[in-house]
């Protein structure tokens, strides 16, 4: 393994990790590009154990000796080390959750292939907030949910506070982003799915009814805070479903949701 030390945030070689922070760059420049960032050790080592390729490493020295076995299994994939200011100043934050790696974006999986065989999918309509994406796909990854599908404006599952907040699970639950929408709910249910909505309406059934029905195959979808599921999408699903509340309080953070409610829908047999 040859280390390449940084002496400048201009270094051409180390473009891929400028501009961390500019959440609107990168969303439009990641997916262009076919790359993603793994933050953190950890992460990385999860990419890596998922089958995804690295373009490079970039870290502070005192980092190396963490990560050797990692570079040993990958001697040609250029590794940078920097100072932590000059790894800042090219980044825009602190880094200090070890290693960071530009990474290979994988090839999409294409919708039958990842529904085939599947039992609970969850569907999230324009959720941009990374975080809340994050940590749909940990729930997901913990609670049986077999694949993971996004609207076209969703939020990027591969962005790196998506990916830090899943603590890498989003190497785990198979995703896709769908290209029509809510027209592609259509091929949920020729697959065989119901397709349930998360949503206040007047006939929405309770969680626990729905899950007492022990559906074969389930999707439910999930929409945006605040202005929740469009009208489009509630016309296409074939139920609500919601969680009962006490009174005076009408709904969850849509993360918290998803846990209570890929927990409760999840398989019983």
């Amino acid at each position: 393994m040859t280390f390449h030390y940084l002496e400048s945030a201009a270094d051409p070689r180390v473009a891929d990790y400028t501009q961390l922070t500019d959440v609107h760059l990168r969303k439009l420049r990641e997916p262009a590009e076919g790359m993603y960032i793994a933050e953190s050790s950890r992460v990385l080592r999860r990419a890596l154990a998922a089958g995804h390729r690295p373009r490079s490493f970039f870290l502070a020295e005192k980092w190396v000796a963490d990560l050797a076995d990692i570079f040993e299994q990958y001697p040609d994939v250029p590794a940078y080390i920097g100072s932590a200011g000059l790894l800042e100043e090219i980044t825009g934050f602190h880094l200090h959750r070890g290693a960071m790696a530009a990474m290979h974006r994988p090839a999409p999986v294409p919708l039958p292939e990842l529904l085939a065989g599947a039992r609970r999918v969850a569907v999230l309509e324009d959720i941009v907030d990374h975080t809340n994406v994050g940590a749909i796909f940990r729930s997901a990854a913990a609670l049986d949910v077999d694949a993971v599908l996004v609207s076209p404006r969703c939020g990027d599952p591969l962005y790196r506070r998506s990916v830090r907040v899943s603590m890498g699970t989003v190497f785990q639950v198979p995703w896709a982003r769908l290209e029509s929408w809510p027209q592609d709910l259509t091929v949920l249910k020729e697959q065989g799915f119901t397709v349930a909505a998360m949503e206040l309406t007047d006939d929405a059934m309770d969680l626990d009814a729905l899950a007492a029905g022990n559906p074969e195959r389930l999707a439910l979808v999930l929409g945006t805070e605040g202005a929740g599921l469009s009208a489009d999408t509630l016309a296409a699903v074939d139920l609500a479903v919601k969680i009962p509340m006490r009174a005076g309080v009408d709904s969850l953070n849509v993360a918290a949701a998803s846990a209570v409610a890929f927990w409760e829908l999840r398989p019983r047999d």
